[in-house]
Order: C-alpha cells, then structure tokens, then sequence
C-alpha cells in the first residue's frame, strides 16, 4: 500500500471520533498494538533525541523495504511512533524522503500535543527520514 494511501486511510480513522479524548483513547489503543523493538536495539543510539519521553527507533532494509520497529516508555508517544510506523514501515527510501506529511495537520495532531510533545513528532519524523536517506545512500 502507497504511503498517501496509508496516510488517508488515517485521517478517515480520526475523522469518526468527535472529540480529542476519544482521539488521544485510539492512539494509546495504536501503541497498544506496535510491534515491538527488539531488546537489543532498546540502546542509546536508537534513541531519538528531542523526545520528552523515551522512544527507541530502529530500521533495517529488506529488500528495496525498510522495516521499522519502535518503542516507548509513554503510552501516547508509542502511540504516535505507532501510526508513524505504520505510514512508513515497508516502504522504499526514496518513497518514504518523498512523503509528504500533510496528514499529521490534517487530523490535528500536532496542533493537539504539548509543545514538547510536538517537538518529539518532529524528531521521529526526522528520524525516519534520516534512516530513509543512509538507506538511499547505500544503493
């Protein structure tokens, strides 16, 4: 599935809910479900920097794929890594360098989060398209 695609089926998803207690509910549900990161790759270089909480950030290249996994010691932070993950695990480096991030305005998030908060969405979506760039580098 195409990364706009992925990122529509989202904003459909935000749109059923009426207010942002019950948004807030589905991402904690989303985190709920995030496959987990590996133990081993819970260290200090997969950390991402700018984060209030701790978020672990690993990907690995499978073919023309990179497979993120992630973690979080904050329920709505791996909430938020979670619905990252699921636009841009899978998906090839360049796709992903190319993403457009619209969606993250359109269902409100950034504007619904701390300032804090907000600052480590932005550094996971940095982060993500840093690994996107070192994979594209490498063909």
């Amino acid at each position: 599935m195409k990364i706009k695609d992925i990122q529509e089926e989202i904003v459909d998803e935000f749109s059923m809910f009426d207010d942002w207690m019950q948004r807030y509910e589905y991402i904690i549900e989303l985190g709920k479900n995030l496959p987990l990161i590996k133990e081993e790759f819970k260290v200090d270089e997969n950390l991402i920097k700018g984060c209030q909480s701790k978020v672990w950030l690993q990907g690995e290249k499978n073919d023309d794929k990179i497979i993120f996994t992630a973690d979080s010691d904050a329920i709505l932070t791996k909430g938020i890594i979670a619905i990252l993950i699921r636009v841009f695990s899978n998906q090839t480096p360049k796709d992903i360098i190319d993403a457009n991030m619209d969606f993250i305005d359109e269902i409100g998030l950034k504007e619904h989060l701390s300032p804090t908060r907000a600052n480590g969405l932005v550094s996971m979506i940095k982060n993500i398209k840093m690994y996107a760039l070192a994979f594209n580098v490498k063909n």
